[in-house]
């Protein structure tokens, strides 16, 4: 009898462990670290700046890319508990772990408090300006689940705040300002990437899964996408032509000093130009012949035409602020 009750107690003890480790891979699967990717945006100011290679800053921006992955982490979490009857009818988001009923509202709500006060506790031991920073982009995310959401327009500029946010997270870490063409592009190509996710989610699944969807219509967001994408070009082609780029001052680069100026001279920051006009129109062809636009992450991830053009347009950017 006291073998079959420690029997007993021992398969309730693993039940519990088994239960435990499930819930674990669900919350993890809720966080969504596929969607961390959006956050490498933190090291715009750095890699800019010429100082991508600088051991020092280089380790407190990825301290800080990490405590803003857990901060989205929390913004998603939230937005499925507050989403999850929407998302009881998308034929995909139906799997997530609350909408499935594999994760309860009750747990995911304690995870949102936990991960929100371990990440802006970080951020105020990190320094005063980057917690503020931090706070505003929970506060932001906060609002855009609550309310910015269901309001069209708002919505997808609140997206774009959002990468804002995270650029300026990544200055205030280094210490070296985003110059204002650069940021401009940031701010354009994130509408333009929220938009055609917009587009994406209205073609495919009508405005039943969202509820700012209703006061979408298709010619209105092509209008949009159209808009956003020329304006992202120009920016760009704008900061390429106009700001200064700070070249690295490495050991390496001084063997081409006597080249420096005739690069800066004519601009030849220019020949990444192409590869933007082509990331973005071929971005835009996956949307409208492919309908792939609503998962962006997938998209960066898997075309390999994009891929190579942003490997491609990487190296030319690497090569002009750290080789010569």
């Amino acid at each position: 009898m006291t073998i079959h009750c420690k029997k007993n107690a021992v398969y309730a003890i693993l039940d519990m462990f088994m239960m435990q480790r499930h819930k674990l891979a669900y919350i993890l699967q809720a966080a969504r670290p596929n969607q961390w990717i959006k956050n490498l945006i933190i090291y715009t100011s750095l890699v800019f700046s010429g100082k991508l290679f600088d051991p020092v800053l280089f380790g407190k921006t990825l301290i800080g890319f990490v405590i803003f992955s857990v901060l989205s982490s929390t913004s998603y979490l939230l937005n499925d508990i507050i989403d999850f009857p929407y998302d009881q009818k998308h034929p995909t988001k139906k799997n997530r772990p609350i909408a499935a009923g594999n994760l309860s509202v009750q747990d995911a709500s304690f995870v949102v408090f936990l991960l929100s006060f371990v990440a802006l506790l970080a951020s105020l031991f990190f320094s005063i300006p980057f917690f503020g920073v931090a706070f505003v982009f929970l506060l932001l995310h906060f609002f855009y689940s609550l309310y910015f959401k269901f309001r069209p327009i708002l919505d997808i500029f609140a997206i774009s705040f959002s990468f804002m946010l995270r650029a300026f997270a990544g200055q205030v870490i280094s210490g070296y300002h985003i110059q204002i063409w650069l940021l401009l592009t940031i701010f354009f190509i994130s509408l333009f990437i929220a938009t055609v996710k917009r587009h994406a989610e209205l073609v495919a699944h009508g405005a039943q899964t969202r509820k700012s969807l209703y006061s979408y219509k298709e010619h209105f967001l092509n209008f949009l996408t159209t808009t956003f994408a020329t304006l992202t070009i120009t920016t760009y082609s704008l900061y390429s032509f106009l700001e200064k780029p700070m070249f690295s001052k490495s050991t390496f680069s001084e063997l081409f000093s006597p080249l420096v100026s005739s690069f800066e001279a004519r601009k030849w920051f220019m020949i990444t130009i192409p590869l933007v006009v082509y990331g973005i129109s071929r971005y835009a062809h996956l949307l409208y012949e492919k309908a792939q636009g609503e998962a962006p992450e997938r998209i960066i991830t898997e075309d390999k035409p994009l891929i190579f053009t942003i490997v491609l347009w990487t190296v030319i950017v690497v090569m002009f602020l750290y080789v010569f």
